[in-house]
């Protein structure tokens, strides 16, 4: 079984198998292909693969070779059409993003597995590749706030007099959130935090962060653990406490995502004209939409109050060495279920193989997808519960 590993576009520095996961995908029985210079991005040099055990090739011969092939995105139409039939396609890809490109790939017959839609159950935690990838945004978005904030995180005292904590306030308590909190913390931060799940409130508490409830979230066993739309109802009083808050706050981290749909805005600019001058938002959700009225995808607005609002670009690929290790074990986690007697055993009877399957044998199995399609299924046999490779 050949699995090849291809170089991202230009703008990605992660790559999706790094040199330290080569020999356990060796011994489930691959060979492992990648494609040269895929890990110049994350400082992975073509010689560190081949200490590892693993073939440098062109992207050519990946894809004529490839049984399985991984990238974190979604590879150009040029590649993605040279991924010959009935082979796997595995990676990060928001399917219902790009319903069109998935709808080719499906018309191909190849299976596309997307880590993004796996099933938010704690089997599946070593595998979530939203989640560790999240972590390290989290973790950045603090970095980059204490940056762009005209004063300390930390209280200080100093012989100049007391200098008093910054004032975070942060958006979505989900691992991007946790982390943000925990690293505000660290630094000495007073946090507040939203989130329209109750059973957070513990998470958040035992990082020394303070949670605000607002009454009459909506919930749904069926989001599996995802934030789900909220009613008009329940948006007007968070509105209203977060505009409480929001005049306080020296920083607000917004991580506030629904799979599928454009984030929701939350900070609106009635928000931002009310914050102190020289104070930050960082917008997590920036790449679907933000969180954000004012904030502009992969840019810096400064507003007239002189706040400055973060859109950040690609916070994950900005820690690229790190990012790309715990995307590399995420990857090995699933491949470790995924191939059994060094073959591919698609068990669509398994919730986490189920989840992660967007297309098989010609059909889009992905709710969400078909649905940003216009909901046009593509009938037909259903597959059956097993197959090999």
């Amino acid at each position: 079984m050949n699995i090849g590993v291809l170089k991202e576009a230009k703008e990605e520095t992660r790559v999706a198998v790094t040199p330290d996961v080569v020999d356990a995908l060796k011994k489930i029985g691959a060979s492992v292909l990648i494609e040269k210079g895929a890990g110049e991005g994350s400082y992975f040099s073509d010689e560190d693969y081949k200490k590892a055990g693993a073939s440098i090739q062109s992207r050519a011969d990946i894809l004529k070779k490839s049984d399985l092939v991984v990238s974190i995105h979604l590879a150009d139409g040029a590649s993605l059409s040279k991924i010959k039939k009935g082979a796997f396609y595995l990676g990060m890809f928001q399917p219902a993003v790009n319903p069109q490109v998935i709808k080719k790939l499906s018309s191909g017959k190849v299976t596309v597995l997307s880590l993004d839609a796996i099933a938010r159950i704690t089997r599946a935690q070593s595998m979530d590749v939203l989640s560790s990838q999240a972590t390290v945004a989290g973790y950045k978005a603090v970095l980059i706030a204490s940056t762009h904030l005209t004063r300390f995180f930390p209280m200080l005292t100093t012989a100049a007099g007391t200098i008093t904590p910054a004032s975070v306030l942060i958006i979505g308590a989900g691992v991007a959130g946790l982390q943000a909190i925990a690293s505000s913390r660290r630094l000495g931060a007073v946090v507040d935090v939203f989130d329209t799940r109750p059973e957070v409130k513990e998470q958040v508490q035992s990082l020394g962060a303070k949670f605000v409830e607002v009454e009459g979230a909506t919930h749904s066993a069926a989001a599996g653990g995802y934030a789900v739309e909220q009613t008009e109802e329940y948006k007007k009083r968070q509105q209203e406490a977060i505009e409480k808050f929001a005049a306080k706050a020296d920083v607000i981290i917004t991580t506030a995502l629904i799979p599928g749909r454009k984030a929701p805005i939350i900070i609106t600019k009635k928000i931002v004209d009310r914050m102190k001058a020289g104070s930050v938002v960082v917008d997590l959700a920036s790449p679907n939409g933000g969180n954000c009225e004012y904030t502009q995808h992969g840019k810096v607005v400064l507003t007239k109050n002189g706040v400055s609002v973060v859109g950040h670009q690609n916070l994950a690929g900005s820690l690229p060495s790190d990012a790309s290790r715990m995307f590399a074990k995420n990857i090995l986690n699933y491949l470790k279920l995924l191939v059994k007697e060094k073959k591919i055993n698609l068990d669509l009877n398994d919730e986490i193989i189920s989840s992660t399957t967007i297309t098989h044998d010609g059909e889009i199995r992905h709710k969400l997808t078909l649905d940003a399609l216009g909901g046009s299924k593509q009938e037909g046999k259903k597959p059956a519960a097993k197959k090999k490779a």
